[in-house]
Order: C-alpha cells, then sequence, then structure tokens
C-alpha cells in the first residue's frame, strides 16, 4: 500500500513539474490538462497558474474558481501582496462578467490586503483603479495625477507592463478630456512597447485591446489600421490559444468593412464570431453586426436580418444597420422608430464614430422619407460634432467630417440649392478618398451624380455614375450597382434606370406619398394602370416596394 501512495505522488509531483514547464513556455492549453488532472496537492502559485491557463483557454468559470483556491493559499500563508494580486484579478474577472457586486466586494479585498504593504507593484491596480474612478466622474486633472503616481510606482518597481499600462491610463483620460491629440501620442507610447514585444503576454494583448479601441472611438482609422495590423501579427505568433485573438480580430473586421474588403471581412467576421462567443458576447455581438452590414449591402436581406437578430440577442443594438434594411424592405415607420430609440440610448457622451453613423442614417432615411427638417437637424448635429472633434484633434480628415459634408450636401439638393450642395458633395467626396472608404464614396458620388444632373452637367453626372458603379461592382454592392448602371443606361434622355416620362410621372408621385387611387386621378389613368406603372418601376430600379422607390427618388433628385 506504501510504495502504490509513493508511486501516485511520484507521478503526481511529475505531472505539476511538467505543468510548471507549460507555464513557463506559455503552452496554456497543456499546463491546464496537466494542473486540471493533477490529484497532487497544488500549491497557491500553481493554482494561480492553473487560473491562468484556464483564462487562456477560454475557461473563464474555472479560471475563477482556481484563482479564488490561489487567493485562499496566499492568505494562509500571509503572503499579503499575492492575496492582494489575486483579489484585484478576480475583481477583474467578475466585472468582465457583469457582476458588479462580487466584483466591488474583491475590488475592497484587495485595497485591504495592499494597502498595508510597502511599495510594490501590485499597489499600481490599485492607483488605476483611483484614477478611472476619477475620470468617470470627470475630475480630470485629478485622474491624470493618480495616473501620473502609477508610473511612477512601476518605474521604481521595473515593471515595463505596468508603466506601458499607466500611460494607457494617462492616454484616456486626456481624450476623455477632449485633448485628442495628446492623448492620441500617448497612446503610441503605450502600444510602442507592446509591438516591440517588451511585456507580457497578457499585458501585451491587454494593452493592444484597449488600443485599438480607443483608436476606433476616436475616429482614427488610419492609426487603428496600423495598430490592427501589429496587433494581428501578434497573435499569429502566439499559441492557438489566445483569448485576445478574438478580441483584436473584432477591430480588424471593423477596418476591413471600412476598407472594402468585404470578403475578407466577413472571413474575419465569423472566425471572430467561433472564437468569442464561448466567453466574449459583447464583441461577438459587434462582429454579427458587422456581418449584417456586409450583407445588407451586398443585397442579401435574410442574412443580413438573421445576423441583426444575432446581434440583437447578444446585447448590441443592431442600429442603424437594422433602419437602414427596414427602409430597403419599404417599412418606413419601423426603420423611423428604431433609429430615434437608438439616438437616444446614445446621448452625446458615447462612442463618437457610433454616434456619426446613426446621425448620417437618420439624415439619409428622413431624406428617402421627405422628412428634409429631420434631415437637416441631423446633418447640423454631426457638422457640430465634427467641427468639435476638428478642433480638438486639429485634423479635417475623419469620417465625422466626411459624413457632414455628405449629409449637408444631401440636405441641400433635397432642397432644391444646388449651388450649395455641389461644393459640399465634392468636399465629402475628397474625404471619403483620403479616407480610403469607398462605399461611402461611391455612395456620394451618386448623389453628386443626381446634383449634376440637375446642373444640367450630363457628362459630369455620367462620370461620376461611372466611377460609382465600377466601385459597387468591385465591392460586389449588387442594389447600388444595378441602380447606378441602370442610371447610366436612361441619361441620354434623363430618365433613371430607363424610366418612361409617364413612369417618372408616377414615381414622383409615389414619393410625395400619394396613392394609387388619387395618382389615378391626377393622371387621369385607371388605378389598374397606376398598378402596372408601379410593378414596372420597381422591376427597373430592382427595388420591392413603395419606400424604396421613394427613396431612390429623392437619392437622385426625382421627388
Amino acid at each position: 500500500m506504501t510504495e502504490q501512495t509513493t508511486g501516485t505522488e511520484t507521478v503526481a509531483s511529475e505531472a505539476v513539474r511538467r505543468a510548471r514547464d507549460a507555464v513557463a513556455r506559455q503552452a496554456w492549453a497543456e499546463a491546464y490538462r496537466l494542473l486540471s488532472g493533477s490529484p497532487a496537492a497544488l500549491t497557491p502559485d500553481d493554482f494561480a497558474a492553473w487560473a491562468d491557463a484556464a483564462w487562456w483557454t477560454s475557461r473563464i468559470e474555472e479560471s475563477i474558481v482556481a484563482r479564488t483556491k490561489a487567493y485562499a493559499g496566499y492568505v494562509a500563508t500571509h503572503n499579503g501582496r499575492r492575496a492582494g494580486h489575486c483579489a484585484w484579478m478576480l475583481f477583474y474577472e467578475h466585472q468582465l462578467a457583469g457582476r458588479t457586486a462580487l466584483a466591488a466586494g474583491w475590488l475592497r479585498r484587495a485595497r485591504r490586503h495592499l494597502s498595508t504593504e510597502p511599495e510594490c507593484v501590485e499597489q499600481c491596480y490599485l492607483v488605476w483603479m483611483e484614477a478611472e474612478a476619477a475620470a468617470a466622474r470627470g475630475a480630470f486633472d485629478e485622474a491624470l495625477t493618480v495616473a501620473r503616481r502609477m508610473q511612477d510606482i512601476a518605474r521604481r518597481c521595473g515593471s515595463p507592463d505596468l508603466h506601458a499600462m499607466s500611460l494607457q491610463t494617462q492616454a484616456g483620460v486626456l481624450l476623455d478630456q477632449g485633448r485628442v491629440a495628446e492623448g492620441l501620442d500617448l497612446l503610441d507610447d503605450a502600444l510602442c512597447p507592446a509591438m516591440a514585444g517588451e511585456l507580457s503576454a497578457f499585458f501585451t494583448g491587454w494593452i493592444y485591446c484597449l488600443g485599438l479601441q480607443r483608436c476606433m472611438a476616436c475616429a482614427d482609422l488610419e492609426r487603428a489600421a496600423e495598430w490592427t495590423d501589429a496587433a494581428m501579427r501578434w497573435c499569429a505568433a502566439m499559441p492557438a490559444e489566445n483569448n485576445f485573438r478574438g478580441l483584436c480580430r473584432v477591430h480588424r473586421v471593423e477596418v476591413l468593412e471600412l476598407r472594402g474588403l468585404w470578403p475578407r471581412a466577413l472571413e474575419e467576421a465569423v472566425r471572430t464570431c467561433e472564437e468569442l462567443l464561448p466567453y466574449e458576447r459583447g464583441a461577438a455581438a459587434e462582429a454579427f453586426c458587422l456581418i449584417g452590414d456586409i450583407q445588407r449591402r451586398r443585397g442579401e436581406p435574410a442574412a443580413a436580418e438573421t445576423a441583426y437578430r444575432r446581434a440583437h440577442e447578444l446585447g448590441r443594438d443592431p442600429q442603424p444597420g437594422l433602419a437602414l434594411l427596414r427602409l430597403a424592405q419599404g417599412r418606413a415607420e419601423a426603420s423611423v422608430t428604431g433609429l430615434r430609440l437608438a439616438l437616444a440610448a446614445e446621448g452625446d457622451g458615447g462612442d463618437r464614430l457610433a454616434r456619426c453613423r446613426l446621425l448620417a442614417a437618420q439624415a439619409e432615411i428622413s431624406l428617402a422619407l421627405d422628412r428634409v427638417e429631420e434631415a437637416r437637424t441631423a446633418a447640423r448635429e454631426l457638422e457640430a460634432l465634427a467641427a468639435d472633434w476638428r478642433q480638438r484633434r486639429r485634423s479635417a480628415t475623419t469620417p465625422l467630417d466626411a459624413a457632414a459634408a455628405s449629409a449637408s450636401g444631401a440636405v441641400a439638393f433635397a432642397e432644391h440649392d444646388v449651388e450649395r450642395a455641389l461644393p459640399l458633395l465634392r468636399r465629402a467626396l475628397s474625404l471619403w478618398l483620403a479616407l480610403d472608404m469607398p462605399y461611402e464614396e461611391a455612395q456620394v458620388r451618386m448623389t453628386l451624380a443626381a446634383a449634376h444632373r440637375t446642373a444640367g452637367d450630363d457628362e459630369g453626372a455620367r462620370m461620376e455614375l461611372r466611377a460609382a458603379r465600377g466601385v459597387f461592382d468591385r465591392l460586389g454592392a449588387v442594389p447600388d450597382a444595378r441602380r447606378a448602371a441602370a442610371l447610366l443606361a436612361g441619361l441620354g434622355a434623363r430618365e433613371p434606370g430607363a424610366l418612361t416620362e409617364r413612369e417618372v410621372e408616377v414615381l414622383r408621385l409615389v414619393a410625395a406619398g400619394r396613392t394609387n387611387r388619387v395618382i389615378a386621378a391626377d393622371l387621369v389613368i385607371s388605378e389598374h394602370t397606376v398598378a402596372r406603372h408601379l410593378n414596372n418601376i420597381f422591376a427597373k430600379l430592382d427595388v420591392s416596394s413603395r419606400a424604396a422607390a421613394t427613396a431612390y427618388a429623392f437619392r437622385h433628385g426625382l421627388a
């Protein structure tokens, strides 16, 4: 019996030794398998390693259980620093899981353990939370002072990880304060050591993730693209079990979608959902929204509907994409209501790029439904948002400026002020081109073509339509490509989509909100003839509803 027990202990000890070696090599799947299957008595450090291995392999609940055991072991051995660090990590994991009460309790424990210790690197975590709390209540000067204290502690204690995180924290405070140029410079300073391989794997992923979120929130697509590429190179070099891979990929999908690389974006988005669904539902929901946006633009409404529904199930409001889908489906009121509620929920203090998208969609939908005043209000808010951002960032090449110019130009055109519309639309086009956002570029070309036609410049209209059709064809935006081709085909007769004069008359009356009976009376034809004209119009314009035909009429200056 003694020999059997000794043999078992030897095997268990060998498993733990191999597990520790796997942890040192960051072979997390191997470490998890060995530690979770070991019958040996594990040390607090082994439980902490088990927690890390579980986290890296997307077993978040097991990570919390193992880390709680590590915490208990450190408390039993009176290791205040390690107990405090474990308590802070438990705060972080519970916070990510949305358990705010549990998170707050563990943060208080971390403070109790670390407050009596001499200065140590673990105290950086507590100072970090002080800075975040100060920034959250708008005390930005205090937040910066506290974040710089975190930087000093990290430097004195020799922690590159927490020194980089202190720079990231200061950058966030500056950005929240509106000091955008300074904040972005400091953000680069925080990301550089991650790219240079100077940080631990956990902090490298953490720094990339937070930094990319900041870049996208700042609408700095060029910076986001560069750092996303760096983050994905790091992910590719890491072991397959890498929780940050999916989080970084979400931002990569955003950049690819905006750059018009839709097949790659869809492929990456599907992989992102597979990687994130087990543990990071919010980021997976964002990926589903991006999938829906691409499918909607490619003319796949059923697939887009499914993607938006999945995003909603995971907690993400699928606007403005869903509102634009509803407009294309002829469900005008659903389109307007959903967008209005999304704008009210977003407020004016959140993600600027997200609000920009909502406002741009509101302007587009309002114009399609002949609600020019609502479109004008959205365009004005976009202009104010862009002007404020331009002043803070000292740059005019942002999606906010481009969206504001596009919306203002479209509103001016709807108000029959072509002289004001043309320079606004040309400026929008130059900005979209500078930003390398081809779908938006092609969309504004369509409005610009309509403005050229109204001004009597058929040649200018033809050039814009050809350029737009080329972009739509390359992107795979089938409905838009068909509309551009129809406009080109009928340009000589000045009837878009080769509509007859009578069909143009009917379309204008539909866009004015007339019923078939009223249209028949106005044109002195039968209701049956009106219905036949409508069927022809729907077929030629590749639309399926009166609302979509109305949107087309307003977009091309026929209403």
